[in-house]
């Protein structure tokens, strides 16, 4: 069933579990991620990206995603990441997305809270959450492979005032993680000592973007210190592409196949290492 993202949320960060957020690209991922998630009896986050409206538009993404959650009885939210400006926000929440972030942790402090409150004020008054991002994670910051930028950590004072002034229902933070692919695939060191302070901190749930290549104790531990949900974009690629070599085939069905199940097969990993009481 579509539901909001703060309900979601707020029984996670009660619960002391996280919440996995996939991107979808297509039409099979999006089923694909729903039926796994159904199966696992577990809430997910269905997120699209803004920066892949030009693979799959706005408008397809809105149909399926509401198409698909509306068909099982698991609580799905239909989630709009790395959104970047307020006019794609607004169309988002006007197609039917039940959640939607603002990234505008490039822009200076005060001009992130200005953009920010607009969209909450929109989104607050037809029911949907707001998620917003302070400081920056590093990398493909829009949702797509590759780029490379330098990670900006979240200073504690400046969440709790974001927090504060915007009335946003979750905040992303920039602890150590970085999007896309790790450089000589190392696995990041994450600062826990900063998340700790910014989840005593901060009353809102907390969101790691970056999750891909981050390393499962990372992850779990994540979560027990204070983040709640969990954006993974990149692993599904890789999972995707791992199925499919394996498969050994010419066939285009076959190959779809191969690519719903190396998904399926990634969703399920971290559902089930941060979606249960870690």
């Amino acid at each position: 069933m579509l539901v909001d993202g703060k309900s979601v949320l707020n029984a996670a960060k009660a619960g002391h579990y996280g919440i996995v957020a996939p991107d979808f690209l297509t039409l099979n991922a999006c089923r694909t991620f729903v039926q796994t998630a159904d199966a696992l009896k577990t809430p997910i986050l269905l997120s699209f990206a803004q920066g892949h409206a030009g693979l799959i538009s706005l408008e397809e993404a809105a149909l399926v995603g509401k198409y698909w959650a509306e068909k099982v009885e698991t609580p799905i939210v239909l989630h709009l990441d790395h959104g970047q400006d307020f006019d794609f926000l607004r169309r988002a929440i006007d197609l039917g997305f039940t959640s939607v972030m603002l990234d505008a942790s490039m822009e200076k402090m005060e001009e992130n809270v200005r953009r920010t409150k607009e969209v909450v004020a929109y989104a607050h008054s037809r029911g949907v959450s707001v998620e917003a991002e302070i400081g920056h994670v590093g990398g493909a910051s829009e949702g797509i492979e590759g780029g490379i930028s330098d990670s900006v950590y979240t200073t504690v004072e400046e969440a709790r005032t974001f927090a504060d002034e915007t009335g946003v229902d979750s905040l992303a933070v920039s602890i150590g993680t970085s999007h896309g692919v790790y450089q000589s695939n190392r696995t990041p060191e994450l600062n826990f000592e900063r998340l700790r302070e910014l989840s005593a901190a901060v009353p809102v749930p907390l969101v790691l973007h970056g999750g891909s290549g981050t390393g499962d104790e990372n992850l779990r531990r994540a979560v027990r210190d204070g983040i709640t949900k969990l954006n993974v974009y990149t692993d599904f690629l890789t999972g995707a592409m791992e199925e499919i070599r394996a498969a050994q085939t010419d066939s285009l069905i076959e190959i779809q196949k191969a690519e719903d199940e190396g998904m399926r097969k990634v969703l399920t990993h971290y559902i089930e290492l941060i979606s249960k009481t870690v």
